[in-house]
């Protein structure tokens, strides 16, 4: 990506920074769009049900008819033969503890193939992580940081008026990095620290900006302990709108569409109602007219966004690789 016209400029304020007129490109290595049957995570493709049918994926839950072992033991050459000499019951906890250690040893297996296999899968699907830079530059050097590290996925990064410095880190990151990191950078402040910079407008901004298939909302105050990204592109690629770390469903005894912020609860994994954007990656193509971009402020502006999606919103089943710094102050950036 050619950075070169607007690394360290300082632009007077979100509005004024250019946008190309492309901003709908297709979606040319997503599959369409699917409202239902979206599985709720991209897995392991292990049939965790049973059943006595072949096994499906890579894994072993379906490869032998349902029901427990008689005895591990004894298919382990423990106890089972009544020559050995010593204590059974030793014979059976060594070999229960070697039964254990072989399904441990299964399931690391399993989960290695099936990140390869996203990683395979989405190797062609291209994903920007955009980040609003609003102070606190240990948080913004840590979270870019761990995207470069653990990622191979583009950072688009807007500062609002370089607040406590976080603005010179960026572009110290930026120079660092310029085949990672594009940089904007502007005078005005946010408007959640007594600015006139809204949420909406950085992250419409950013949006438009992107030239990705798959953009990913992140914020400062998380960052990733490994590769994050894949399974949320990787859901998106097989046919989900969005995924991200945290879901959200409404309360039970609500109406249809109960007020925003109202009782609302953490959910997930598979598929949920709504996404938290602290790390969300969503259809660029589908979130253009689906940003609320008249909010002021972050707070419920991620449930906005989540109701006007069209289509499923997944949380991975495997817990992602991802910690947050700090929790986030209302309203966030």
């Amino acid at each position: 990506m050619d950075t070169a016209p607007h690394q360290g400029r300082i632009w007077p304020t979100v509005d004024s920074i250019p946008v190309s007129a492309v901003t709908d490109k297709p979606p040319g290595h997503l599959g369409p769009v699917r409202t239902e049957d979206v599985a709720g995570a991209v897995g392991t493709g292990r049939d965790t049900t049973g059943g006595a049918g072949a096994a499906t994926g890579v894994g072993t839950a379906g490869a032998k008819p349902r029901g427990a072992r008689a005895n591990p033991a004894a298919e382990l050459g423990f106890s089972g033969d009544p020559e050995q000499r010593g204590d059974p019951g030793d014979d059976m906890l060594h070999a229960q503890r070697v039964w254990d250690g072989s399904l441990a040893a299964n399931r690391l297996d399993a989960a290695g193939v099936a990140a390869e296999r996203q990683r395979v899968a989405t190797a062609d699907v291209t994903a920007s992580v955009s980040l609003i830079v609003d102070g606190r530059p240990e948080d913004v050097r840590a979270s870019i940081e761990s995207v470069i590290e653990h990622t191979d996925a583009h950072v688009l990064a807007l500062d609002l008026g370089d607040v406590d410095g976080a603005g010179e880190v960026l572009h110290e990151l930026a120079l660092r990095h310029p085949d990672r990191i594009t940089e904007w950078r502007v005078a005005e402040t946010p408007h959640w620290r007594g600015g006139s910079a809204t949420w909406g407008a950085c992250r419409a901004k950013l949006l438009r900006l992107d030239m990705s298939e798959v953009h990913v909302l992140m914020e400062t105050s998380v960052v990733l302990t490994g590769d994050a990204l894949t399974p949320l592109v990787a859901a998106v690629a097989d046919g989900a709108v969005a995924a991200g770390w945290h879901g959200l469903e409404r309360p039970q005894d609500s109406l249809e569409r109960p007020p925003i912020g109202a009782g609302w609860h953490e959910a997930g994994p598979g598929r949920v109602r709504a996404l938290r954007g602290d790390l969300m990656a969503v259809r660029r193509s589908a979130a253009i007219g689906a940003l609320p971009e008249d909010a002021r402020d972050g707070e419920n502006a991620d449930l906005e966004l989540s109701l006007a999606l069209k289509g499923d919103l997944v949380v991975p089943s495997d817990r992602l690789p991802v910690r947050r710094l700090r929790d986030p102050e209302a309203p966030q950036g």
